[in-house]
C-alpha cells in the first residue's frame, strides 16, 4: 500500500497487532461463523464501507469479516485515544486495509482522518458516536445520494441520530446497531462494566474494596460499571435524572442521591450518561481532597474538563493516563483518561467475547442494507428481532449452552387465549 492509504503511528508494530487480532479472534465465535457465509456467498461485493470505529483487536476482526464478504474497507478511529496503534499497522500491513487512526491524535488530524475515508466514496458508513454521518450531513452533502445506509454501535450517537430524525435533518436510513437486545444487553452492561473498572485500574492502581464510588447514570452501560464496582468492594451511589431508573438503582441496593450530595462523599466518579457536563465544575469544586474523576461515555463532554483547566491552579500528570489537578482551593483532584472514554483511552476496551455479538450485529446491518437497498426511508432503524435472536442462538452455541424449546401445547397454549382458571 502507498502512504497515502493509511496514516499510522509505526507500521512495525505490525507483527505485534496481528497477534493480537489473532488471539480476539479465537473469542469471536458468532463472527467467525459470519465470516465462514460471507467468504462464500459475498454479499457485499463491488461496496466500499467506511468505517469510524475504536481501532481495536476486537474492531479489527469485523472489518476483516466485512473485507471477507467483498466489501472494499476503509477506518479511520472514533476517539482520539482508542486506537491501538499495533493493530492499525497490522490492519495496513497485513491485511491491506486502509487505515487512518494514531492513539493520541489531536482534533485537527482527528477530523483530517475522518474526511480521507469520506474520500474512498463508501456507499455504507459505520459509526460509533455518528461523526461520519455528522461529516455526511454537513460538510460533505454531495456524498448523501450514494449512501445505502449507516450503522450506528454506540448510545451517544443513538441519540444523535434520533435527533436528527425528529427534527427532519436525517438523509440516509441508519441501524441503531446498538439497540439490538444482543448489543446493548451484553457490550453496554457486562463490557462497560468490566472495562471501565480495568481502565481505572490501570490508570491508578487503586483499591476498590471500601472507597465509595460514585456512577452517573444509570442506564445499561451505568448498571454494568455499578455492578463491577460492588463486586469490588466499593460502597456505590448511583445519581440519575429519571426517576424510574433512580428508583430500580435504590431498589438494586444501592444509594441514591443528587450528585451535588454526591460530591461531598465520593472518592472516586464515573459518569455513563451520554450528556454533558454531567460532572460540572461546581461539581468539581464540592470534591474532597484526592477524589479521581473518570468519564465511560463517548464523548469528553461528560467531565467539564475546559472548566477544570481554567480555573486549576497546576496540573501535573503522575502516570500514563492520570493527571493531577491543583485547585486554588489547596485540593487536588485527579482526572483519569484525560476526561476521556476511559476504557479504552486507560485499558483496551471491551473483551473480545461480548464484541463478538456487538460486531455480529454491525456485519448483519450491512448485509441488510443490501439487500434492503432502495426500501428504506431515512429513518433510525432496529436490526429485526429474527437477527438478534440468530445471534444469540450462535453466542449459546459457543458456550456449550443447550437450552429448552416450547413443546406443541405449551405453543399452542401460548397462542390461545381461551384456556383459563380450572
Amino acid at each position: 500500500m502507498q502512504q497515502k492509504d493509511y496514516d499510522v503511528k509505526d507500521l512495525s508494530l505490525a507483527p505485534e497487532g496481528k497477534l493480537k487480532i489473532e488471539w480476539a479472534s479465537q473469542q469471536m465465535a458468532v463472527l467467525k461463523s459470519i465470516q465462514e457465509r460471507f467468504k462464500k456467498e459475498k454479499p457485499l461485493k463491488g461496496l466500499t464501507i467506511a468505517a469510524c470505529l475504536h481501532i481495536t483487536s476486537e474492531t479489527a476482526n469485523l472489518l476483516l469479516t466485512l473485507k471477507l464478504g467483498g466489501a472494499s474497507v476503509v477506518a479511520c478511529a472514533s476517539n482520539p485515544l482508542s486506537t491501538q496503534d499495533s493493530v492499525a499497522a497490522s490492519l495496513v500491513k497485513d491485511y491491506k486495509i486502509p487505515t487512518f487512526a494514531i492513539k493520541g491524535e489531536d482534533s485537527k488530524t482527528y477530523y483530517k482522518h475522518l474526511n480521507t475515508v469520506l474520500d474512498f466514496s463508501p456507499q455504507i458508513t459505520m459509526d460509533d458516536g455518528a461523526d461520519l454521518i455528522h461529516l455526511l450531513h454537513t460538510k460533505r452533502k454531495n456524498q448523501i445520494k450514494n449512501i445505502i445506509g449507516s450503522s450506528e454501535e454506540t448510545t451517544t450517537g443513538v441519540i444523535r441520530l434520533k435527533a436528527m430524525e425528529k427534527e427532519g435533518s436525517l438523509k440516509v436510513p441508519v441501524i441503531a446497531v446498538n439497540d439490538s437486545d444482543t448489543k446493548h444487553l451484553f457490550d453496554n452492561r457486562y463490557g462497560t462494566g468490566q472495562s471501565t473498572i480495568d481502565g481505572i485500574l490501570r490508570a491508578t492502581n487503586i483499591l476498590l474494596a471500601g472507597k465509595t464510588f460514585v456512577v452517573a447514570g444509570y442506564g445499561w452501560c451505568g448498571r454494568g460499571i455499578a455492578m463491577r464496582a460492588k463486586g469490588m468492594g466499593s460502597n456505590v451511589i448511583v445519581t440519575e435524572v429519571d426517576s424510574v431508573r433512580a428508583l430500580e438503582a435504590a431498589m438494586d441496593g444501592y444509594r441514591v442521591m443528587n450528585i451535588r450530595e454526591a460530591a461531598k462523599i465520593g472518592d472516586i466518579f464515573v459518569s455513563a450518561t451520554g450528556d454533558k457536563h454531567v460532572i460540572s465544575l461546581e461539581t468539581i469544586k464540592s470534591m474532597k481532597d484526592g477524589a479521581m474523576v473518570a468519564n465511560s461515555g463517548h464523548f469528553d463532554v461528560e467531565v467539564d474538563m475546559a472548566g477544570l483547566e481554567k480555573t486549576a491552579k497546576s496540573k501535573r500528570r503522575l502516570r500514563n493516563s492520570l493527571d493531577e489537578y491543583m485547585l486554588k482551593s489547596g485540593k487536588k483532584l485527579y482526572v483519569l483518561g484525560e476526561g476521556r472514554l476511559v476504557n479504552l483511552a486507560a485499558a483496551e476496551g471491551h473483551p473480545a467475547e461480548v464484541m463478538d455479538m456487538s460486531f455480529a450485529n454491525q456485519a448483519l446491518a450491512s448485509e441488510f442494507f443490501v439487500k434492503n437497498k432502495g426500501k428504506l426511508s431515512p429513518k433510525v432503524y432496529v436490526l429485526p428481532k429474527e437477527i438478534d435472536n440468530e445471534i444469540a442462538k450462535l453466542k449459546l452455541k459457543s458456550m456449550g449452552i443447550i437450552i429448552d424449546k416450547l413443546t406443541k401445547e405449551q405453543k399452542n397454549y401460548l397462542s390461545s387465549w381461551t384456556e383459563g382458571t380450572k
